[in-house]
């Protein structure tokens, strides 16, 4: 029998990352992850129980822009319900005191049937990704989520925000680190004014890294460029650019590093924001998400074209770290579950 088990979603590393920001705070309690792909390396990297079983349908990304909306609900659809499958063989297998569900619905529903204590982790109350004809079935997806979220024995936000029925809202959750800047810096090997542009765990963000580049060179002064390409993207860039590839302590190098350019997830937005490091923030063109946070932080697709701007601009930035509690928090919410 395992303590808690964590359902979190493999789509790219944001929900694997936070999810073991939280962990951090269990001693002596079992924990055991299901999850697929890329967030499962990233997990067993880092030293954690996990099962690599799921297999999320990707994002069809062409020159920035997502595309084909409604055939990604119909493949996410199909997803649910191989999800269903497999988490409903996980929990009567292991016996799970609790499950925490990181926007892995399907885990959090058969945890409800179960009567097992249902914990989920949520960015957004529904998804916005289709319009027109498209929408009556994603309309009724989004019913189908509000009833699982209402069924949640505790719904976590990491957001700032007012707590309302289930729903607790309890500001960012993200990893710390032992390091100093000063130390990570050395470590890294940043000795100039340095740039991190990172993707995430998939390949959609290859639009970003080549625009950086070109802002890079039409700036012309001595900056050093870093390029954290992620598992999914494999491709040969000049020697004066440094690729770092995948790595599993993204919010390490953010710290250390004087820019942080990158899609705008929330988890890498938030890791920004607890360092404070000055960012830039470009969202996938119509990723409904994405858009929303990169609009809360004054971004959009469009500053793309005015990254040389940009960076000069946030490169004379002061830092201003903003501390946050969410990952103790959300980890005490989750233990009194087991009491």
């Amino acid at each position: 029998m395992t303590d808690i088990t964590f359902f979190s979603s493999p789509t790219g590393l944001g929900h694997v990352s936070r999810d073991t920001a939280i962990v951090q705070y269990f001693d002596h309690i079992s924990t055991k992850f299901i999850s697929g792909g890329i967030a499962a390396k990233f997990l067993s990297d880092n030293g954690f129980n996990v099962e690599d079983l799921y297999s999320a349908p990707k994002f069809n990304v062409v020159k920035g822009k997502l595309n084909n909306h409604l055939k990604w609900i119909w493949h996410y659809y199909n997803y649910y319900k191989k999800c269903k499958k497999i988490a409903l063989k996980i929990i009567e297998k292991e016996k799970p005191k609790i499950v925490v569900s990181d926007e892995d619905f399907a885990s959090i529903s058969i945890a409800q049937e179960k009567k097992i204590p249902a914990i989920l982790i949520a960015d957004l109350l529904e998804t916005k990704f289709t319009k027109g004809f498209g929408s009556f079935i994603e309309k009724k997806m989004n019913k189908s989520m509000k009833d699982i979220m209402n069924k949640s024995d505790v719904v976590i936000f990491p957001e700032d925000g007012v707590n309302e029925r289930n729903i607790r809202r309890i500001g960012p959750i993200v990893r710390t680190t032992n390091f100093s800047r000063e130390e990570l810096r050395k470590k890294f090997e940043f000795n100039k004014k340095t740039i991190v542009v990172s993707i995430g765990g998939t390949n959609a963000g290859k639009f970003l890294i080549e625009k950086t580049i070109s802002a890079i060179k039409k700036i012309n002064k001595e900056l050093e460029l870093v390029i954290v390409s992620g598992p999914s993207l494999r491709q040969e860039y000049d020697k004066s650019i440094r690729n770092f590839g995948y790595v599993k302590n993204l919010h390490e190098i953010i710290f250390a590093a004087d820019l942080i350019i990158a899609l705008a997830g929330k988890s890498t937005i938030d890791e920004a924001k607890e360092y404070g490091t000055p960012a830039i923030f470009i969202p996938i063109k119509d990723h409904f998400e994405q858009e929303d946070n990169a609009k809360n932080q004054g971004f959009s697709f469009e500053d793309i074209h005015r990254l040389d701007t940009l960076i000069l601009q946030k490169l004379s930035e002061k830092r201003s770290p903003v501390k946050s509690q969410g990952s103790k928090i959300a980890a005490e919410i989750i233990k009194k579950y087991l009491e």
